[in-house]
This record gives C-alpha cells, sequence and structure tokens, in this order.
C-alpha cells in the first residue's frame, strides 16, 4: 500500500502568513473578494500556489453563498441522450465554460413524471447556483416547479416570448429552414417533402414553420411527424415513399432523420441525390460527414450554444451576487437583473446528398 502522508493541510492562517497579510485579506481574496489591491492579490495567489492550499467548500459557501456547481437539466430520457450526438456536442460546451469558471456540471436526466419532482427537489435543495434546461416539452412541468432557481433555458421555451426574465439561448431555426427549403427549390426539386421533429418542441414548430413559408401550397401528405431520432426518420421515410413514391426531395429536422430517411432510400433503391435530394439540420460533425453520402445540412453551432447557456448564467449570477441578491438574476423573474436571449444564425452546409 502506499504510504500515507501525515502532513497537515495548508490552513488560510498558514497562507495568510506566508502572504504577510491579515487572514480577512487572505479570505477575501481567495473568496473572490473586492475591495484588496491587486499587490496583496497577488501575493495571496502565490501563497496559494506554494503552499497548495485547498479551500473549505462548505465554508467558501458560507461566505459567498455559491456552491460552484450547476445542474444541466435535460427533458429526456437517458437511451435518448446517450445515443443523440446533439446532446454530446452542447454538454462539451456547457463543460468547458463551467471548467474555465472552476465550476462542477450536474447532469439531471428526466426519465420519466416522476423525476420532475425529483429534481425540483433537488435543485430548491441548494446545491448547486443554477440550472441549464433544455429539450423541453411544452407540457413538460419543469419550469414551474424550479422557480425561484436561476435558470438559462436551451432553446426558446413554448411558454415564453422572452420577457419575465426568461433567458434562452436558440439558434435561428425558422430561417435556417427556409434555408434549406430555398436550396431544394434552386436544384430544381418541386415535390418536396418535409420530415418534422416533435412538434411539442418549439424548434421542431419553427423548422416546419420555415418550410411552409416556401412552400406555402405544400400537399399535407408531404409532411409526416416524427421525433428527432435515427429510427423516426426511417419511419417517416418509409410512410411518405408509400403517400408519393414521386417525391425528389426531402428536408428533416435533425441530421439523425435525415440520415434514416438515406438509409431507406438506399433499401428502396433511390438514388441520392440524383432522385432525392436530401437535407438535414444540425451538422452534427463528423456525423454528417461520415454519412452515405455525406449530408448537406444546415448548421447551427452546437457546441458555442451550450457555451453560452453556461455564460449568461454564470454571468447572470454574478451579477446577482454583486448586487447583494443571492438568489435572483437569471430566468426567475429578476428580469432588471437577467442577461439577454441570444438567437445563433443558421448556415448551410453544401455536401454531397443535395
Amino acid at each position: 500500500m502506499p504510504e500515507q502522508s501525515t502532513q497537515p493541510r495548508p490552513t488560510l492562517e498558514a497562507v495568510a502568513a506566508r502572504a504577510g497579510v491579515s487572514r480577512a485579506t487572505a479570505s477575501r481574496v481567495v473568496n473572490g473578494g473586492e475591495g484588496v489591491r491587486e499587490p496583496l492579490v497577488e501575493r495571496v495567489r502565490q501563497a496559494v500556489e506554494e503552499l497548495g492550499y485547498v479551500p473549505n467548500q462548505a465554508a467558501r459557501s458560507l461566505v459567498t453563498r455559491r456552491h460552484d456547481a450547476v445542474a444541466v437539466v435535460i427533458a429526456e430520457p437517458e437511451t435518448r441522450v446517450f445515443a443523440d450526438p446533439f446532446f454530446a456536442l452542447q454538454l462539451r460546451g456547457i463543460s468547458k465554460e463551467l471548467t474555465a469558471h472552476d465550476s462542477q456540471l450536474v447532469l439531471l436526466l428526466t426519465e420519466g413524471r416522476d423525476d420532475h419532482a425529483r429534481v425540483a427537489r433537488y435543485l430548491a435543495g441548494g446545491h448547486v447556483d443554477g440550472a441549464l434546461v433544455f429539450s423541453l416539452h411544452l407540457d413538460d412541468p419543469l419550469p414551474g416547479l424550479i422557480r425561484g432557481v436561476p435558470t438559462v433555458y436551451g432553446g426558446r421555451p413554448g411558454w415564453s416570448d422572452g420577457s419575465h426574465g426568461v433567458v434562452y439561448v436558440d439558434c435561428d431555426n425558422r430561417g435556417g429552414a427556409r434555408e434549406a427549403v430555398r436550396h431544394l427549390v434552386g436544384l430544381g426539386r418541386t415535390r418536396i417533402a418535409h420530415i418534422t421533429g416533435a412538434l411539442d418542441q418549439t424548434s421542431a414548430v419553427d423548422r416546419l414553420d420555415g418550410f411552409r413559408d416556401v412552400r406555402t401550397d405544400a400537399d399535407p401528405g408531404m409532411v409526416v411527424e416524427s421525433d428527432f431520432t435515427l429510427g423516426g426518420g426511417e419511419r417517416a421515410m418509409r410512410e411518405l415513399l408509400d403517400r408519393r413514391p414521386d417525391l425528389d426531395a426531402v428536408f428533416a429536422a435533425n441530421d439523425l432523420m435525415a440520415a434514416g430517411a438515406l438509409r431507406v432510400l438506399r433499401e428502396r433503391g433511390r438514388r441520392v441525390p440524383e432522385e432525392v435530394a436530401v437535407v438535414g439540420f444540425d451538422d452534427m460533425l463528423p456525423f454528417t460527414e461520415q454519412a452515405d453520402p455525406p449530408l448537406t445540412t444546415v448548421r447551427q453551432d452546437i457546441e458555442e450554444m451550450g457555451r453560452l447557456m453556461a455564460r449568461l448564467l454564470l454571468r447572470g449570477l454574478d451579477r446577482a451576487a454583486s448586487a447583494g441578491v443571492a438568489s435572483a438574476g437569471v430566468g426567475d423573474g429578476a428580469a432588471e437583473a437577467a442577461p439577454a436571449s441570444v438567437v445563433l444564425p443558421t448556415t448551410l452546409v453544401r455536401r454531397a446528398s443535395a
């Protein structure tokens, strides 16, 4: 067995003595307080590094009212979360931003209705500083259960227009969908179908609206609702081919469904893009480049969306702390302190499928 160290852990008093400052000054620097001259700040930081001092998190929380932890709540079952590259990209962006601010990520999933109460109790228990919530469905009770918890949403909530302190990060879903369908029209395609995402989510509704903006006279039979999954794309493509075997293009509301559509088109002997052009949405690299054929799609910067969600939450928490408010500032009704929501642009990425 390795030999156990008997050296005592460095104390805040030892840091203060090494830096030649009072314990109160050392505490303010270690806990991120203000009002300490920069030369003293540098001396304390150097002493912390030399001694290997690690702050007592429980004591630090009493001073700062911060836990340096953020909950990431995904309103989907784990089978969906771990099978969809979208969530991995968004979590990577969130993790990078939280790590840069020395904050921990706590992942919470909602498998079913019973989980909503569990998640709400955890968030209300003061274990984290705030929450990042995404993939909400329109009937999801979670927003009502976590009122009072600083929150930033991934995607525009269907129950809010962005006012009343609700903060979210989204992409231009409707504009991106319009660009995708215009591209297909520009290729000379006239029988364009659409595979929607789950229509209890605003992203799917907005992408359907973008499709209809361009195809104002589209046959209702050329639109099939699906669920943002690979299997859902396969089922929808089969239904479309059974209904309209003469279709010559498909716009799928995400890349997974587009990949499912490509698989079925291959099974049915339909050449892509010669007979049927296919466009997706998201641009989840390297998934889209490795599709057969490589997928033309609408790109949203998923990782950047995650980073922005975390950044907005942390900025709101810092603003609330500097104003002396412990639990307000982001998405909980404190509109005067909340950062503005962000909608990122999208771009069409052309590859071999259309």
